[in-house]
């Protein structure tokens, strides 16, 4: 059995596992231009596919990695927030919907506010801290005793699970990890094979956002899934994911990690407050932004242009704060990591993203009219 000494070792190096993977993430993002709320926005402007595609093919390359490491017996995929049999649609619907809101109006998702960080834009720093105090009250201040007592009380449980695989292998009376595999296969490779159709989107740098967006998602499931897994820590003797917030395996997402990585920094003489994976990984995606920025040469320092615009990027910051807790998860954590695990509540929260984010574009268009 590991010893104390043990479990501070490999605690630190799963951080900095998760900080080496979150800078790959953070690097192809920026060089692919991967971003949720511009692929929508391309197909509602111009009927352009090509970035939907990328986040298809990587939302399938995601599920097929993460359900083959079950199979393999590497991770446990029912461990995760998303395969609770809970599905809190409120939550997932008005979170989803705000999340979708927001982004349009803060040009861009968490992840996209912080790769845009990483290439100079002090714009988007601020949107960094609203949102991160947003998520951070809607966590554990005010706004989470609101939320706690209104939409999170609407939710249906189903006894199998949260997920797809779940049921198939209740229904079927398969084994997990084959019922897993199967169904991402099944939901998973018809993504890959859509995104392939795309003439327009078969180029080298649409394939590194699809399949390598995808692979680091898988990746940061092994990290925290496998390599962060302690089956029986010395104080409790019982099992663990060392480093993460939720207690269970955790992949990247990034509305409550900004919360977390504010606490941290306010916090930090408080030995009790220590780094997590939310954490390092919000630094990672940053270095590797500005990594790839720097060496591109598109390294340039962005402010606000008026106060309109100031006014546009705070308001869509607290939406994105209070959506992407409320919904459990933003772009990426509810539309690459929980729809990896092929999550009833994901697909529901995704669904929300787009309808607020379409709803954000045409106030956008409406605000143009009227200048």
């Amino acid at each position: 059995m590991m010893d104390i000494a043990d479990i501070q070792t490999l605690h630190t190096q799963v951080l900095w596992a998760a900080f080496a993977v979150s800078v790959v993430f953070g690097f192809i993002a920026q060089r692919t231009q991967f971003c949720t709320m511009g692929a929508i926005s391309d197909i509602i402007n111009m009927g352009a596919w090509t970035r939907m595609r990328m986040w298809g093919m990587a939302v399938g390359v995601a599920s097929m990695g993460f359900y083959f490491m079950g199979w393999l017996g590497w991770i446990d995929t029912s461990q995760t927030i998303y395969g609770s049999g809970r599905i809190i649609w409120l939550s997932a619907v008005v979170g989803g919907s705000l999340f979708g809101f927001g982004m349009v109006l803060a040009s861009g998702c968490g992840s996209k506010t912080l790769v845009r960080i990483g290439a100079g834009s002090l714009k988007s720093l601020v949107v960094f801290f609203v949102m991160g105090f947003a998520a951070y009250a809607t966590l554990r201040g005010v706004l989470a005793v609101l939320r706690v007592n209104t939409v999170d009380l609407v939710a249906f449980d189903i006894a199998a699970g949260g997920t797809l695989p779940m049921w198939m292998a209740s229904a079927l009376g398969l084994e997990p990890g084959t019922a897993g595999l199967l169904t991402a296969l099944i939901l998973g490779g018809p993504l890959v094979i859509w995104a392939l159709m795309g003439e327009d989107f078969r180029s080298a740098n649409n394939l590194l956002g699809g399949v390598g967006l995808g692979l680091v998602i898988a990746a940061m499931w092994w990290v925290s899934g496998h390599m962060a897994f302690v089956a029986e820590h010395p104080e409790t003797l019982e099992s663990v994911y060392l480093a993460t917030n939720t207690g269970r395996m955790e992949s990247l997402t990034f509305t409550a990690p900004m919360a977390y990585t504010l606490d941290w920094l306010i916090l930090f003489s408080d030995k009790s407050n220590v780094l997590t994976l939310g954490v390092v990984t919000v630094a990672g995606v940053v270095v590797g932004a500005f990594a790839q920025a720097w060496l591109g040469g598109s390294f340039r320092w962005e402010g606000f242009r008026s106060t309109q615009d100031t006014a546009l990027h705070m308001g869509g910051a607290f939406c994105m704060g209070v959506g992407g807790v409320t919904a459990l998860g933003c772009t990426v954590g509810q539309g690459l990591s929980g729809l990896s695990t092929l999550s009833l509540t994901s697909a529901i929260a995704v669904a929300g993203i787009v309808l607020g984010a379409m709803g954000g574009v045409r106030f956008q268009l409406w605000l143009l009219e009227r200048e």
